[in-house]
């Protein structure tokens, strides 16, 4: 059953009861990482493993994504930022995610050399128990955000002629 959650904005990453932070290094610049990242909202499903499908939406405040996940979780995100070569930023409005009170992710994007530090951070509020749950699932989104850049780092150096 889908629940509407309590909107947030930008303000919320640093606000939220609970907060994740997960960096890794690409090879690709940041232009080709955001434009994957924004512009290329249905390709989520080709590099990001547990996303089943990703595809943009129209939403009263503004650009919008639908978001399905393997084991059937759904969103339906309202994008907050989308700042070329820097950040992505989006807040989940619905989900059926069983007692989410408000969620943001928030990708940004570091100059490193020819490459590019992602900083990924997801902030959660919930009940106490969802606190507890969304925390001991750290290690599992840590490895899915890592092989995801992994993933999409290739995918990029593919689309590229190699060259990243």
């Amino acid at each position: 059953m889908a629940r509407r959650l309590r909107p947030v904005g930008l303000d919320f990453v640093a606000a939220a009861p609970l907060r994740l932070v997960f960096v890794a290094r690409m090879a690709a610049p940041p232009e080709r990482v955001h434009a994957a990242l924004a512009g290329d909202v249905p390709g989520w499903a080709r590099w990001f493993r547990a996303v089943t499908v990703a595809r943009r939406v129209e939403r009263a405040g503004g650009d919008g994504r639908e978001i399905r996940l393997l084991g059937g979780a759904r969103f339906l995100e309202t994008v907050l930022a989308d700042e070329p070569s820097r950040r992505y930023a989006y807040r989940v409005d619905v989900t059926n995610a069983p007692g989410v009170r408000a969620l943001l992710e928030d990708w940004q994007l570091l100059p490193a050399g020819t490459g590019t530090v992602v900083r990924w951070m997801v902030a959660v509020d919930g009940p106490a128990p969802v606190r507890l749950a969304v925390a001991l699932g750290r290690p599992g989104l840590g490895h899915a955000f890592r092989d995801a850049v992994r993933s999409l780092d290739r995918r990029l150096a593919a689309m590229h002629g190699g060259r990243t």
